[in-house]
């Protein structure tokens, strides 16, 4: 597709600045983008009046994992939003929003923990029992993996798993900026030469050893806290994962490909990150309202665990040695 009065080929422009959206906007599209926008600041005005709650009522060593964690889906809205509009900051808007979950990845972690009592509860309620690493996303397909015994140093491995995807993807995020900014990175580039293709991989294999020990902790605390609804809590972390980056790397390599039409002003993977960015507006929104739901509650201490209750779906019990 050529357009004629330049002689330039739309679908290999650059994506356009907010002015030029905005001069070409009719009815349907003032009525989406003012739809979405006042999703996105309605998302971030719950976030914010459920901080104040958790300021007030949750006790202070929950305060901060809980305002991070419930913050996910807000901060993806609002950065959906921000790239809805300025099409060409979709990169970055993208990386802040990938970047921020991958702290909230950690959060979750501390925070089961937290729930339970913290690290020495954890170590008392677990002294009998062994983990089973065979979950996803890493060894769900190997169910013959031995258990670990949970100890210090394991309990200490599965925070650094976790805590080692928050510190990596940011430094990966500033390394990507800076070699954007030399002309080295470009996310369309998937050449054997560019930055990207090299990167992306990598960042994508941390990702799944961040989320490995996560699913760890929830497989054998889930009877414990469900009292805490640990189960949706996890459902919706796991929601957010698999919309925010599964679902824009689909739609992103479908745009790649050609096979989302290039429009008037965006080009093929313009656009894909424009639908990209207006899904996860309207997705994000209403995770924001079924997370302030499964948060807002009173936050007393956890019941004694019943020594005599051996759910299978809690930890693996040790066996005696022979």
């Amino acid at each position: 597709m050529r357009n004629q009065s330049n002689g330039t080929d739309p679908c290999k422009n650059m994506p356009p600045f907010a002015i030029e959206i905005i001069r070409q906007m009719d009815v349907v599209s003032i009525i989406l983008y003012s739809v979405l926008t006042f999703m996105a600041a309605v998302s971030a005005l719950v976030f914010i009046e459920e901080c104040v709650y958790i300021y007030k009522k949750v006790p202070a060593n929950k305060k901060s994992i809980i305002i991070w964690v419930n913050g996910a889906a807000p901060v993806i809205s609002t950065m959906s939003c921000l790239g809805m509009w300025v099409p060409r900051a979709v990169m970055f808007t993208d990386m802040t929003s990938a970047t921020y979950f991958a702290i909230v990845v950690f959060k979750f972690l501390i925070m089961m923990l937290e729930e339970i009592g913290g690290d020495e509860a954890f170590l008392k309620r677990a002294d009998k029992h062994k983990l089973k690493i065979s979950t996803g996303p890493c060894c769900c397909c190997c169910p013959c993996l031995p258990h670990v015994a949970i100890t210090r140093r394991t309990l200490f491995l599965l925070k650094l798993g976790s805590f080692q995807f928050a510190v990596l993807k940011l430094i990966f995020t500033i390394l990507s900026i800076i070699l954007w900014t030399n002309g080295n990175f470009n996310v369309q580039d998937m050449s054997i030469t560019g930055a990207s293709i090299w990167i992306n991989p990598f960042v994508g294999i941390l990702t799944i050893i961040g989320l490995w020990p996560v699913s760890i902790i929830f497989m054998h605390l889930r009877t414990t806290l469900r009292t805490r609804k640990i189960v949706p809590k996890y459902a919706m972390y796991q929601l957010v994962l698999i919309l925010s980056q599964l679902q824009t790397a689909i739609i992103n390599i479908l745009a790649m490909n050609g096979t989302i039409a290039s429009s008037q002003l965006l080009s093929s993977p313009a656009r894909g990150y424009m639908l990209s960015q207006q899904l996860l507006i309207l997705e994000m929104f209403i995770i924001t309202l079924v997370t302030r739901l499964l948060y807002r509650r009173q936050y007393d201490p956890l019941p004694e665990e019943n020594p005599a209750n051996n759910d299978n779906t809690k930890m693996v019990p040790l066996t005696a040695s022979v």
